[in-house]
């Protein structure tokens, strides 16, 4: 069976999904990326994020080791929405995005999903690649060639700041009611709807790691029948859809149909 899905690597965390696993396909990929360079004198860079699920803190310590013992430089930007890997990568001109997440599964799973230069989805013959080299034989760097770690705190901000590139318009008088789903989008969402002019209400806004997709159907079923109780105007209301676009994860609008 492939270890690559339609999304990535997926599985219950700790049991299919292993630190052992990660840190072995981060430093296939890392072998993949050094050598599609072709210029060793440049140290390839990557972004590293993660959803709020608890599993998320031992996997992404896999992938950064498994990526800097390789030779390449990590940036980790902490909890931030998968969309937001992807334009960082772009942003930055990164060689590499990996995003720890497992979308709308439930908590207990947990995958990891890879970025190509650009902040385009790896292709599947790239997937194919680094699954093949998973546990071979390599020549390790020493000394000034191991990758280093550098935190970026100023992700989420440049993340929040290009949303608001893409509305053009104030949302002021706006009432938008946002269903966080306890993951990442709890850190990014209300501030950039409450930055470009809306009252926001959102729920299921606090992550504690193992809530993350808890009770969010019903949740957002309630919301849909109280949207006249609220009173939202119909200009409200597509803000609202616009909210859902912006900051739930990619995957969950190709697979909701």
């Amino acid at each position: 069976m492939a270890l690559f899905g339609t999304d990535g690597i997926r599985g219950l965390a700790n049991v299919d999904l292993t630190a052992e696993l990660a840190l072995d396909v981060a430093v296939a990929a890392a072998h993949i990326l050094v050598e599609s360079l072709g210029d060793k004198n440049n140290r390839p860079r990557a972004i590293v994020g993660q959803d709020s699920r608890a599993s998320g803190e031992f996997l992404e310590a896999a992938v950064v080791a498994g990526l800097t013992s390789a030779g390449v430089d990590v940036y980790r930007v902490g909890v931030l929405p998968t969309p937001a890997i992807a334009f960082l990568v772009a942003e930055t001109g990164a060689d590499l995005g990996v995003m720890i997440s497992a979308s709308h599964n439930p908590a207990p799973d947990n995958g990891i999903k890879l970025f190509a230069r650009g902040g385009e989805k790896l292709a599947d013959s790239l997937e194919a690649a680094i699954e093949a080299r998973l546990s071979e034989p390599w020549q390790r760097p020493t000394g000034s060639r191991v990758g280093r770690v550098i935190d970026d705190n100023s992700a989420r901000e440049k993340y929040i700041s290009h949303l608001l590139k893409s509305v053009d318009v104030s949302l002021a008088g706006i009432k938008v009611v946002i269903d966080c789903a306890n993951g990442a989008a709890s850190f990014v969402a209300p501030v950039a709807l409450e930055k470009a002019g809306a009252t926001v209400i959102a729920i299921a806004n606090t992550p504690n790691g193992l809530n993350i997709n808890d009770g969010v159907i019903l949740e957002l079923l309630m919301m849909a029948m109280q949207i006249d109780a609220l009173q939202l105007t119909p200009k409200a209301m597509s803000s609202m859809v616009i909210s859902y676009w912006l900051f739930w994860p990619e995957d969950l609008k190709l697979e909701e149909n």
